[in-house]
């Protein structure tokens, strides 16, 4: 698969990873390079990484605890600390090698240590492969808060190896996907249409869907880096989304979703909302749904939590002067950006996801 670039970085595939890594530590002259782990990937993918990089240059290994739990700035400060007690200065090279709260923190961490050391993306879950790892954007939780911390800034390299995702339970390759079958919906039909039959997709099938995914993505936020306009339509089904994946990790009685779960979810809402108020074809929603919950099954939102989750998507990002701000569809691959929807209309749309 070939090479994409876009804003300052090169995203490689598989085969072409290491060689170009390898040849980016020789051409920079790093003075000390550090891999951010977490406990997985410490034990399942940092020893096969380790065996492709050739360099004599001084490797340290810091690990923090996996989960979105914490992604905060907390463990940023301990990043942080631990790059200074091993005498990292700004020629030296950060690596994230994780899933989404791997590359996110890593790389605010790189950015905001001695104003930018480089940094490198090594994404090793699906989500992370087609979403965290692409696009810029870093930062840390606040609170159960989703991402409110952070600044634009594009790694040096993504590294898209998908052995990595040999190591991945079952739940978390789903998760990946739902932000893939959201490029589709917002993007092209014709590749929405190649997930319709998922029992025949094979490997090979599976690296070429994700570097499409990459490339749609890549497309977006090529034109609009900073999510002034045609970025936001990257957000389809996370107004909600993200609002219930909060309530769900803050609320102890409720079983955590992870993000692509709670995405889903948040994407059957938000084409019932569009058959409401842009002409969205009620039919295409009723089998997005259908879909979408025999392959993800159904979580139970209960009538009093309607509500507290409503509230939360006050905290959404593409909110501006007051206002919630949707991502809508007309079609397939047509979305429309910054809509205005009654609490009526929300509350219907949690009780067709119900039905």
């Amino acid at each position: 698969m070939d090479s994409i670039s876009t804003n300052n970085c090169t995203i490689h595939f598989n085969n072409i990873c290491y060689p170009s890594l390898n040849k980016h530590i020789k051409e920079n002259n790093f003075s000390k390079i550090f891999i951010l782990v977490d406990e997985n990937t410490h034990e399942f993918c940092l020893p096969y990484f380790l065996k492709q990089v050739e360099t004599e240059i001084t490797i340290e290994i810091i690990e923090i605890e996996s989960g979105e739990i914490n992604k905060t700035i907390d463990t940023c400060v301990g990043v942080w600390n631990t790059l200074s007690e091993l005498d990292a200065d700004r020629k030296s090279l950060l690596i994230n090698i994780g899933g989404g709260v791997i590359t996110d923190l890593g790389g605010f961490v790189a950015c905001t240590f001695k104003r930018s050391i480089a940094y490198v993306n090594v994404p090793t879950t699906l989500l992370s492969m087609v979403d965290a790892s692409v696009g810029g954007k870093t930062g840390v939780d606040l609170g159960h808060l989703k991402n409110q911390i952070g600044v634009i800034s594009n790694p040096d390299l993504v590294l898209i190896d998908t052995q990595y995702l040999a190591t991945l339970p079952q739940n978390q390759m789903r998760s990946g996907l739902a932000e893939m079958l959201k490029h589709g919906l917002i993007s092209d039909i014709n590749y929405w249409n190649k997930f319709q039959d998922l029992s025949k997709l094979n490997a090979d099938d599976l690296d070429q869907l994700i570097h499409e995914s990459v490339l749609i993505k890549k497309n977006v936020v090529e034109v609009d880096p900073y999510e002034n306009g045609l970025r936001k339509t990257l957000n389809f089904g996370h107004t909600l989304g993200h609002a219930i994946e909060t309530y769900f990790l803050s609320n102890p009685n409720k079983t955590t979703l992870l993000h692509g779960e709670a995405i889903i979810i948040g994407m059957i809402l938000a084409s019932y909302i569009s058959t409401e108020l842009t002409g969205f074809s009620k039919e295409t929603t009723l089998k997005i749904k259908e879909f979408f919950t025999e392959y993800y099954g159904k979580v139970e939102i209960t009538e009093d939590e309607r509500k507290p989750i409503m509230e939360l998507m006050k905290y959404d990002k593409k909110n501006n002067h007051g206002n919630i701000n949707f991502v809508l569809l007309e079609d397939i691959g047509k979305p429309k950006i910054d809509c205005l929807v009654d609490d009526d209309i929300i509350i219907d749309a949690f009780k067709f996801y119900a039905s």
